[in-house]
């Protein structure tokens, strides 16, 4: 259940160097390349450095896993490895031998193989919409911050949230455009769920078949960790054909007119793993729903209202606003670092008057700190507004910034200290405004 993704955030970020691309651009992928190769190097440097101040804890007050500290640095470990060193590394490696063509499969925003596709459809998205609503499916909430807190809490108290966001998958390089869900027992932690991506105009499936859409249903059994990530996720059943069965017959009993082709041996039938390390099987074949003969209701009816749900595209856009999220949280982190910056100055004792400055000096020295303080902070928040406004020097000149106060810090703290809780926050503010600038949706907003 990843949290705050957007449409196209999650590509992968490497960036190709083709021979094709001008010098400008080639440069500019060889910086993006080095850009995320550092920023994953400065990740598992971090997560060295919670590693040492996690053990500190626990020599510091025993062994006892009822310690406070300890647990606290732990669960900050666990953080730190499953949000952005594990995913990091997963993305160099399958950018390398996960295959960037069409295999039957999603992907996630790892990069790792997801569920399988599993359905096919013929006709317009509205079309298929008006049929998932009739046959009693409701459209998932697009997934953002509140979502993503709703959903973990209704997940944990077995609240019933029946439009529950489902986490984003890949296929042709894009997240699903809508997903659909039928919730059991009153607990989002169970579901049935299925995602669709409209096909490319043109694309035809392996043999030749041309089809509208591609859709991939799963069912929702119980929430756990990732085996990959250790990120918290749904865990999936892995009889993947009878939930495709399921949302076929739901189709076919609930709207006239539909009908089912049968592809046999789309693929061949195989065990396997899903990006959540849920073991998943099929049989390889692939039903194909033809819902072209579906009449809709005039413009005044569920078709004009389904538009507007908060599921549907046009309300995601208008969710997240014109900007990605990524860019949204670099733009505040940027201006946290400040603050956090600040808080270590004052801790280390950098706004003392050292000494040997007589008394007559002192208003002088501390004026001058105090507007050397507020430059900076001023042009902070100038970069921060600049990345908000989509300025590709800003994010690279906060990238390299970032990057060598973080190299600082960690050659200082890798030899022989222990970072201090405020230093960490600190670090952890740094190494997020890195890992968002680094991010697909912040390259092709700012380069855009």
């Amino acid at each position: 259940m990843s949290v705050l993704p957007v449409p196209d955030a999650a590509k992968i970020a490497l960036v190709p160097m083709g021979s094709m691309v001008t010098a400008g651009r080639r440069r500019g992928a060889l910086f993006e390349n080095l850009a995320f190769a550092l920023a994953t190097i400065l990740t598992a440097l971090f997560a060295v450095v919670v590693a040492r101040k996690t053990l500190h804890a626990i020599a510091r007050h025993g062994l006892g896993w009822d310690t406070v500290a300890a647990l606290v640095y732990l669960l900050g470990l666990w953080a730190v490895l499953a949000y952005l060193a594990l995913p990091r590394f997963h993305r160099i490696l399958t950018a390398i031998y996960v295959p960037d063509y069409f295999i039957g499969r999603a992907r996630t925003g790892d990069g790792l193989l997801g569920d399988p596709i599993n359905l096919a459809l013929l006709g317009s998205g509205d079309q298929i919409r008006f049929a998932m609503r009739s046959a009693g499916w409701t459209p998932a909430d697009p997934i953002n911050l509140g979502s993503a807190l709703r959903i973990v809490a209704a997940s944990v108290t077995r609240r019933s949230y029946q439009r529950a966001p489902v986490s984003p998958l890949l296929v042709f390089g894009k997240m699903q455009e809508f997903a659909y869900q039928q919730e059991e027992r009153g607990s989002p932690a169970r579901r049935h769920h299925i995602r669709f991506w409209p096909c490319p105009e043109g694309w035809l499936l392996p043999g030749g078949r041309r089809v509208d859409w591609l859709a991939a249903g799963t069912y929702d059994r119980a929430v756990g960790l990732s085996l990959f990530t250790l990120q918290i996720t749904h865990k999936i059943d892995s009889d993947t054909d009878a939930e495709r069965d399921h949302v076929v017959a739901s189709i076919e009993n609930a709207v006239p007119g539909t009908t089912v082709e049968e592809l046999a041996d789309y693929t061949s039938g195989y065990h396997a793993r899903n990006g959540g390390g849920d073991q998943i099987k099929t049989d390889g074949m692939l039903p194909i729903v033809d819902l072209r003969s579906v009449r809709l209701p005039d413009h005044t009816g569920a078709t004009r209202v389904e538009r507007q749900l908060p599921g549907s595209p046009a309300a995601l856009a208008t969710n997240i606003g014109r900007r990605p999220i990524s860019v949204v949280a670099a733009s505040v982190l940027i201006l946290v670092s400040v603050l956090s910056s600040m808080a270590i100055g004052l801790q280390d004792g950098a706004y003392t008057i050292p000494p040997g400055i007589d008394a007559a000096q002192r208003g002088a020295f501390m004026t001058a700190l105090v507007v050397g303080q507020l430059v900076a902070a001023l042009l902070s928040a100038l970069l921060a507004w600049f990345v908000f406004r989509g300025r590709n020097w800003a994010r690279w000149l906060i990238l390299v910034l970032t990057s060598i106060s973080l190299v600082a810090e960690f050659s200082q703290y890798l030899v022989a200290q222990v970072p201090s809780l405020l230093t960490l926050v600190d670090m952890t503010v740094q190494i997020l405004i890195i890992y968002v600038l680094t991010d697909a949706s912040a390259r092709h907003w700012t380069s855009g």
